[in-house]
């Protein structure tokens, strides 16, 4: 069996039209990062970083998973649990493409966190009117999405699969934000072979044994036939 880790970013998303982290003008959707991604601005002005969450959230609805989503839930439901995704990405399109096997590394736009209880329930609607938690009742929820100066979710499960992986595939992330950036020469360390789809090559410290440029919703599908042809030809020839 061939195990495979695929991080993904937001340059897979953005097909499906969802912004990506930055414009060229340094702004998040017109934001800066630190009025709207650190914890010290959740504390300086929890309303406007509430709405412009709310307002992302809302914005899911809008949008659909595109090809390259729906090409590695095709190869999860062909190698099943030898495939683990795990998203830098804080939307649905994954799940909503079929993927089951996957880390939301950076949490979950459609999932709050209570900072009374630490419970992480699914969550739709609003927070800025400051709902009560359906686990304790406090109306104390925040996004669950990892801020900078916050510790990723699941990193002990994520250098466990890079580690045990066969091949290590980087889709649409630029790889210049750790621990993510780290994954790909982790994974060659290990004897991983390395496959970057990108629209651009990205800066990461190791080369990758095979990066291809383009579009993710022609990339990724055009990968995956080829890992299915191969294996097709493999259980053909046993």
């Amino acid at each position: 069996m061939t195990r495979i880790v695929v991080l993904t970013g937001a340059g897979i998303s953005a097909e499906s039209g969802v912004p990506t982290f930055r414009g060229a003008d340094g702004l998040w959707e017109g934001h800066l990062i630190e009025d709207v991604a650190t914890p010290e601005a959740y504390e300086r002005d929890p309303d406007t970083v509430l709405a412009f969450y709310d307002a992302r959230r809302r914005a899911l609805g809008t949008v659909v998973p595109n090809a390259a989503h729906r090409a590695l839930a095709r190869l999860e439901g062909a190698i099943g649990g030898d495939l683990l995704v795990v998203t830098q990405n804080v939307d649905d399109l994954h799940e909503r493409a079929g993927s089951r096997n996957l880390v939301h590394m950076h949490g979950e736009l459609r999932r709050a966190l209570c900072l009374a209880c630490g419970s992480r329930p699914a969550w739709h609607e609003d927070l800025i009117d400051r709902p009560a938690c359906p686990e304790c009742g406090e109306r104390m929820l925040r996004p669950d999405v990892v801020w900078f100066g916050e510790m990723p979710y699941d990193l002990d499960r994520i250098e466990n699969a890079v580690v045990a992986a066969d091949v290590f595939v980087s889709i649409g992330t630029s790889g210049a934000v750790y621990p993510a950036a780290g994954y790909v020469a982790l994974a060659a360390a290990f004897g991983a072979r390395t496959v970057e789809l990108n629209l651009e090559p990205s800066d990461a410290a190791v080369p990758f044994d095979d990066a291809r440029a383009g579009r993710a919703s022609e990339l990724v599908p055009a990968w995956v036939e080829e890992i299915l042809t191969t294996r097709r030809a493999g259980a053909e020839r046993s």
